[in-house]
């Protein structure tokens, strides 16, 4: 009888479940650390470009308080379950996302600008850093997608709601997509 009883379990799904419960919080952490790592590098990007582009303050300024708003929520694991709270945190991302845009956009109208070594290479590490918040997302959207599969598909799903009280977890959304079908405006 136990016997049965312990192959019936290995089939709930339990430690699967536990699992990518463990792996999305770890994808998210990425996330979050990458945020953190742009979020570092523009207060020198932003000296950097402020000596050679003066004239193009509103848009240093755009950049600082995107970076504050982006900077001001703290993310926990807890933000992943209310959705709220992770729609207000993608959105002050996106406004980061959005200003950085301008930036990058100010900077190749500019040749005085590119051709500062130190912009270079700021700019340089912030696309990198572009570059890897989007494979950290991808990562994060890959493992909620795989979890929330786990917690819907049957017999695992009766493992997630009666044993675990696990819920579909949320995923990167934006709020408004056709803005950001179209490239900023970089206006003189």
């Amino acid at each position: 009888m136990a016997v049965a009883g312990v192959m019936a379990l290995s089939g709930c799904g339990y430690n699967d479940l536990q699992g990518l419960d463990e792996d999305t919080k770890a994808a998210w952490s990425e996330v979050v650390n990458q945020y953190q790592r742009r979020a570092d590098l523009i207060p020198n990007l932003v000296a950097t470009v402020k000596g050679y582009a003066e004239h193009e303050r509103e848009t240093l300024e755009a950049v600082v308080n995107a970076r504050s708003k982006a900077t001001a929520t703290q993310v926990t694991p807890e933000m992943l379950k209310d959705p709220a709270a992770f729609e207000e945190f993608q959105k002050a991302q996106a406004g980061l996302t959005t200003a950085l845009s301008r930036l990058i956009a100010i900077a190749e109208n500019y040749p005085n600008l590119k051709a500062d070594q130190n912009f270079r290479d700021l700019q340089s590490q912030l696309e990198g850093t572009e570059n890897r918040i989007a494979v950290a997302r991808k990562r994060y959207i890959e493992k909620v997608a795989e979890y929330n599969k786990m917690v819907r598909f049957f017999p695992t799903n009766l493992t997630a709601k009666f044993i675990l009280h696990m819920e579909e977890k949320p995923n990167f959304s934006v709020p408004d997509e056709s803005a950001i079908a179209k490239p900023p405006d970089v206006k003189f």
